[in-house]
């Protein structure tokens, strides 16, 4: 059955919010461990379908199914105190905050790649409260399709990630800006590479788009992401479980710990790093194969974070990243490490994004993109600029996105650029018919120029 989505997570989310009304806990504090009952949610969705055809193919033989089973089947096993049947008929006067604790141990001991990543903090909630949201996850209907659960956990980062502010947005980029940086930078295939990743959102819209086209990301994708805040690591780490996703996600500090050894291995690298981030130690960046352009002298990491996401790409890799305005016109050092870049022929596509796209910042960015196989193509001498600063959807007054429409035009104006062909999936060609009319690319005076090195 097609069940309406917005109205399951609009209906979930007022039962959280219930419990940040009644709780006298921050939204940050909150916020983990609501995302942990949708993770378990989805877990226990998963295992009762594998159940229920474990014993059909079982055919009434003699064996006893057990974690293995389930293992083989990408199924997360639940013990029996870690399901949702089990937390729903506590009795009366059960510590409701003991028993949701002592079900995440479980789940962590019968699955070690999920060890110290789920939250156990429940005891700090009243019974009541805790027993009206096993119920609201509770009503998610059985029958529910696909991609439900992540779709439920994205929904809330985003909701948690507007009620807290500026520390929502180091662990949440919105959904519009990453899928056009998906869009363009087309990971069909190969290694992805996130250093600083998050919640994984780039991760988790990666796969969808593989699987908008028709492929099994988990056999296509391989994810790797660093993290420095351990909080984070943990909801990305959910975030891809309850995507269906397995992946390498390591906490560290991005501008001291390479710990992927990133230089030439990724086919893809995706990004929204902090913005002019000062007092880096620089002493400690001394020949760094990650620095390749050397090190900027001004105090300002911009220019740091963008030859990691080059260094990292393979010679025919691709880079999608988020960056503050200033970084495209910056001086001195920073001058010559950009000149160093645009000589490399690897800068491809700038799109300029207009304000209040992002929940903790009103200001514009820039969306830059690196293309290393550029250099062997006919527009080996040319970069891409699209003014992106007009085309917005209003959600309320304060943000602003793009439509699905908008977002796949947008990427198809790249597409046309490189020759490639453009795609409807969510019906855009009325928008691009009506700025090329003749389906090949051509410089549309506001929209998009494909300036020579030169020029630039």
């Amino acid at each position: 059955m097609n069940h309406n989505g917005n109205a399951i997570e609009s209906r979930l989310w007022a039962a959280a919010d219930e419990l940040r009304a009644n709780s006298k806990l921050k939204s940050s504090e909150y916020s983990v461990p609501v995302l942990g009952l949708v993770f378990l949610r989805y877990a226990d969705h998963k295992f009762q379908e594998a159940a229920k055809d474990l014993a059909t193919a079982g055919g009434g033989g003699r064996r006893k199914i057990g974690p293995a089973d389930y293992q083989a089947r990408g199924v997360l096993y639940l013990p029996e105190a870690a399901r949702f049947s089990t937390l729903i008929a506590l009795p009366e006067g059960a510590n409701i905050g003991a028993a949701i604790n002592e079900a995440m141990r479980a789940i962590e001991a019968e699955n070690p790649d999920l060890k110290d990543v789920l939250p156990k903090a429940y005891n700090r909630f009243e019974n009541g409260l805790l027993n009206s949201l096993l119920k609201a996850m509770n009503s998610v209907p059985m029958d529910i399709e696909g991609d439900a659960f992540g779709k439920i956990y994205e929904y809330f980062l985003g909701h948690f990630a507007m009620s807290e502010g500026q520390k929502g947005g180091e662990f949440f980029t919105p959904t519009a800006i990453v899928q056009l940086i998906v869009g363009i930078i087309e990971p069909f295939q190969g290694r992805i590479f996130d250093p600083a990743c998050g919640s994984g959102g780039m991760f988790v819209q990666s796969a969808r788009f593989v699987a908008e086209h028709q492929k099994n990301p988990g056999a296509e994708l391989s994810i790797y992401g660093q993290e420095k805040v351990a909080e984070t690591v943990r909801l990305g780490k959910m975030n891809l479980a309850v995507h269906g996703l397995a992946g390498d996600i390591r906490q560290g500090n991005a501008y001291y710990e390479d710990l992927h050894r990133s230089p030439g291995k990724f086919d893809f690298v995706m990004a929204n790093p902090p913005f002019n981030v000062d007092r880096v130690d620089k002493d400690r960046l001394k020949d760094d194969p990650r620095f390749p352009f050397g090190l900027p002298r001004t105090d300002n990491a911009n220019y740091l974070w963008i030859q990691i996401f080059y260094s990292a790409l393979s010679e025919t890799g691709r880079a999608g990243f988020v960056m503050a305005n200033s970084a495209s016109d910056a001086r001195a050092s920073e001058l010559e490490i950009r000149r160093q870049l645009i000589a490399s022929r690897a800068v491809d596509v700038m799109v300029a994004v207009g304000s209040n796209f992002f929940y903790t910042v009103t200001l514009p960015c820039t969306l830059w993109f690196f293309d290393r196989g550029k250099r062997k193509t006919a527009r080996a001498d040319q970069v891409l600029f699209i003014d992106a600063r007009h085309l917005y959807r209003q959600i309320d007054r304060a943000h602003r996105d793009w439509t699905s429409a908008q977002i796949e035009f947008l990427a198809n104006i790249v597409r046309l650029y490189r020759g490639e062909k453009p795609e409807n999936l969510h019906d855009s060609a009325d928008l691009l018919a009506e700025h090329f009319s003749g389906g090949k690319y051509a410089d549309v005076a506001g929209l998009c120029k494909a300036a020579t090195l030169s020029e630039i």
